[in-house]
């Protein structure tokens, strides 16, 4: 590491400690004790060992565990969890080191929100990483974050340039680490992997509504595509966006049950595609600004491989057959992750789904009113 990035490192964790002490209302207290600064928090945390994460707070808890090498979120029936952000989590614990530590007594503990965990106000976030076996690797009660300057705007809304953090073990002292700490928080739509439905090569789409919908088909994938029944003309525009639509069904968040995701008023969704699969899907009025959506994949994917080029060199051969080979990892691992969310309900946004959900005359030309004139 070189010199200029230490002393950066170190004006960081300086202006870290001031700030804390002047949150704290402690002017003339000691600077911090040379024992502590800069020690990891958790010296013998391994990620490895990691396979349930708890965060509570005053109002919810999070619990992601750990299943067949996969992280999932319990409250939502054990759907599939953001690995990346479950990563960044654990490796942010391990990384913490002491900045600067304080004492501090119950009161300012419950002003810097980290008082006791429950639902007192002034509560602090507790953090719990556990072994497979329920073992207690490190606990972290998180408090407010703290800003070298005052903060623009709503103060709980930034990011803030650090975090007020306590031991469990160590009821008596505040610490302050140099990190905001942002991934901490047990909102499931924040924690749940994003990677939705994404079909592609459609063949054909079926839409039913309440009181109409339509139909897509083409012949082949450079075909242009057609709408069923009479009268008008297609827009290819409009038909390319419905399509395009079916590409991107990401959730925001996963529901908890049906039973208000309003699939009987809904709409039915067919689709087909060249790659041998079948989706089925409901979609639900859920609010509005999400919808409910649950959907089947059926089918066995098959995807022809593309032909040989002529004189190809060996070289090229072997780069050709490890990108067919990655494409089919990558393809086949798709649709086993799409049949996967075959028990959930996912709730996505309204905006996603509008250039589906649309009546039969909505995809057709629309006349030009001055070209009349």
């Amino acid at each position: 590491m070189g010199n200029r990035v230490v002393v950066i490192l170190i004006a960081l964790a300086l202006a870290a400690g001031a700030a804390a002490l002047y949150l704290l209302g402690g002017e003339g207290k000691s600077a911090p004790g040379a024992s502590a600064f800069g020690k990891p928090l958790f010296p013998q945390l391994k990620a490895a060992e990691v396979a349930r994460i708890t965060i509570s707070e005053p109002q919810s808890t999070l619990n992601l565990e750990k299943k067949d090498g996969r992280w999932t979120i319990a409250e939502r029936g054990g759907f599939p969890a953001d690995l990346d952000r479950v990563g960044e989590l654990v490796v942010k614990v391990i990384e913490l080191k002491t900045g600067q530590s304080e004492p501090i007594s119950e009161k300012e503990r419950a002003r810097m929100q980290l008082g006791a965990p429950g639902k007192a106000e002034g509560a602090a976030t507790l953090v719990s990483l556990k072994a497979q076996d329920g073992k207690v690797l490190a606990e972290l009660l998180v408090g407010k974050k703290y800003f070298r300057s005052p903060p623009e705007g709503d103060a709980t809304k930034a990011q803030g340039d650090g975090r007020f953090v306590m031991l469990p073990t160590d009821p008596a002292n505040v610490i302050v680490v140099a990190d905001p700490l942002r991934q901490v928080g047990s909102a499931t739509a924040n924690w749940i992997a994003k990677e939705g439905f994404a079909i592609e090569n459609v063949k054909s789409l079926e839409v039913k509504l309440a009181d109409g919908g339509y139909r897509l088909e083409r012949a082949s994938l450079d075909a242009p595509w057609t709408l069923d029944g009479q009268g008008g003309e297609l827009d290819p525009a409009r038909a390319s966006a419905a399509i395009s639509a079916l590409g991107k069904l990401e959730p925001d968040d996963v529901a908890v049950s049906d039973a208000d995701a309003g699939f009987e008023q809904g709409a039915q969704l067919g689709v087909t595609t060249f790659d041998g699969l079948e989706y089925r899907l409901k979609v639900g009025r859920l609010d509005q600004q999400r919808r409910a959506v649950r959907g089947v994949v059926e089918g066995v994917p098959a995807r022809p491989a593309p032909p040989v080029p002529a004189s190809e060199k060996a070289e090229d051969k072997v780069k050709r057959e490890k990108a067919l080979a990655d494409a089919a990892k990558a393809f086949n691992d798709r649709i086993m992750r799409e049949k996967a969310l075959g028990p959930f309900t996912l709730l996505i946004a309204k905006a996603r789904l509008d250039d589906l959900l649309k009546q039969r005359q909505d995809l057709l030309k629309q006349e030009n009113k001055d070209a009349k004139k």
